[in-house]
């Protein structure tokens, strides 16, 4: 028998054995899960009240006109903030738009993922981190999925899960920062098989623990797992949880979640890999997902030992990659030969520590928006060094670079102060025509883009609270906010809020 047939053979029968190695070494499962059956429960128990959920005013219907979509993991549908939701409401009140219901939430920096009308969203209460799986329109809780951790962040940062669920079929796939990837029936809640990433690979915790959202590649689960010494990137079945391939050895587990792409019209997953190390080392990987073969690497990555790579890639025109890092790192544009190996540098630009100069740009987390050749993001390493900027994708140039800001006046302790805010590090989404932008610090905003500047036509403060770093979710007309921290002016707590966007 071939190496490949029983490789084959191995993964249809559901035996242990050898899987695909980007290399000619055959790699061995460490720990095949123990499967629990088949997610084969479609129906879920009847929903009901939550004493963590608030609910306020129901939701308008949905427009026959509109188009709408689920939300099945980190930056949507399309995997890179671009939402094709249509007939989303483009005005509001100055308090924002009504809410529908809000969750008192734990610890965390995860987005909810919805398959409706599933909204499964996981964090960290006390010493468990608690799944809960809630009604998208009305807040009322199906199921919960609870497990005790230990994980503590070493530099101060929350210690609840950061990667978004990913939803596919009735299976959802929670990744926790401590490395647990663990499959749950959507309907139920129920348990179908769980690993240990970082004790089956010896990964030590990194700075901030497991970030990236593991990418769904038709049967398969991509994940930057970063082991020492290979394999930097793996994949694993959905259905039985067991290792397919593995690929790299050089780079560490980074921020940034893996993007599945078209190079040359031919499918692909771009990891921008780099974690923990000294000397510090990362940068872009291109691999084949359907056998894990490591086809291109661009070493990009922070000479600074505390550094991250966060900041997800985008293709440009088919054949180009945009690849971009803070800490002293900057950006490049890559071309990608039709034979997938091979690449030129178009151009490059540094990051200084506080850019100021069209030849400048190193974004941190937040993944930028293209459009019509002209990319729009947020730079800057730290809130001090935030502006929002343009840049030409052809040549490598900033446009425009402005720091948007604004006087707001808020009553703290029966002190009315004035602030002078702004979107800092912000997040995108494009949606209906438009830029919907979550500032760092709550504000929540409509903008046009373009070569010839912006426009806030929407802009409201939905709290005023640090490290509101969850991009905003956006299914059937419903947006859903992560609220992290506390409020000092409302004195509200972290919470998933979800608000009505329905345009008649």
């Amino acid at each position: 028998m071939t190496m490949r047939l029983a490789v084959l053979l191995s993964v249809w029968l559901g035996t242990s054995g050898f899987v695909h190695s980007a290399d000619p070494t055959a790699v061995e499962d460490p720990a095949p899960p123990k499967v629990a059956g088949t997610a084969d429960n479609t129906t879920p128990p009847a929903p009901k009240p939550y004493a963590r959920v608030k609910t306020n005013k129901a939701a308008k219907p949905l427009s026959k006109q509109a188009r709408t979509h689920s939300w099945t993991g980190f930056l949507g549908p399309t995997h890179n903030g671009v939402s094709t939701e249509t007939h989303l409401l483009k005005t509001w009140p100055k308090t924002g738009p009504a809410k529908v219901w809000e969750l008192a939430a734990g610890d965390g920096y995860a987005s909810p993922a919805i398959r409706h009308p599933f909204l499964v969203y996981p964090h960290r209460v006390g010493n468990d981190v608690v799944v809960e799986c809630l009604h998208a329109e009305t807040g009322q809780k199906f199921w919960e999925h609870k497990f005790a951790t230990a994980y503590r962040d070493r530099l101060g940062y929350s210690s609840g899960p950061r990667s978004t669920p990913v939803i596919e079929g009735n299976r959802v796939h929670i990744y926790t920062a401590e490395g647990f990837l663990i499959c749950l029936e959507l309907a139920t809640g129920r348990k179908i098989w769980q690993r240990s990433l970082s004790t089956e690979f010896q990964v030590p915790q990194d700075f901030f623990g497991a970030v990236g959202t593991p990418l769904l590649v038709g049967d398969r689960l991509v994940i930057n797992i970063g082991k020492v010494g290979g394999p930097c990137v793996a994949a694993f079945h959905t259905l039985s949880g067991k290792l397919l391939w593995v690929s790299g050895k050089k780079w560490g587990p980074s921020y940034a979640s893996p993007r599945l792409v078209k190079i040359h019209g031919k499918t692909r997953v771009l990891v921008f890999a780099g974690g923990e190390s000294r000397p510090s080392t990362g940068g872009l990987m291109l691999i084949d997902p359907s056998n894990g073969k490591l086809e291109l690497e661009f070493p990009w990555r922070s000479k600074k030992y505390e550094s991250v790579n966060a900041s997800c890639p985008l293709v440009v025109g088919g054949n180009r990659i945009f690849v971009s890092a803070s800490y002293q790192t900057g950006s490049a544009l890559l071309e990608v030969g039709k034979d997938l190996s091979s690449h030129k540098v178009v151009w490059q630009m540094p990051d200084a520590e506080h850019n100021t100069e069209p030849n400048q740009l190193g974004l941190h987390w937040s993944t930028p928006l293209i459009k019509d050749g002209y990319l729009y993001g947020f730079d800057g390493r730290n809130e001090p060094d935030a502006s929002l900027v343009c840049v030409d994708l052809k040549v490598g140039r900033v446009v425009w670079r402005e720091e948007p800001e604004w006087e707001q006046t808020v009553t703290v302790q029966g002190v009315e102060q004035t602030l002078t805010l702004s979107p800092l590090r912000g997040s995108f989404l494009q949606a209906d025509g438009q830029a919907l932008v979550l500032g760092e610090l709550g504000q929540l905003m409509w903008m046009d883009l373009s070569p010839k500047g912006y426009k806030i036509t929407q802009r409201s403060s939905l709290f005023l609270a640090r490290e509101s770093w969850c991009p905003p979710v956006i299914s059937r007309g419903l947006l859903y906010i992560s609220q992290n921290m506390r409020d000092p002016v409302t004195r509200t707590t972290a919470r998933l809020i979800c608000y009505d966007l329905r345009r008649p």
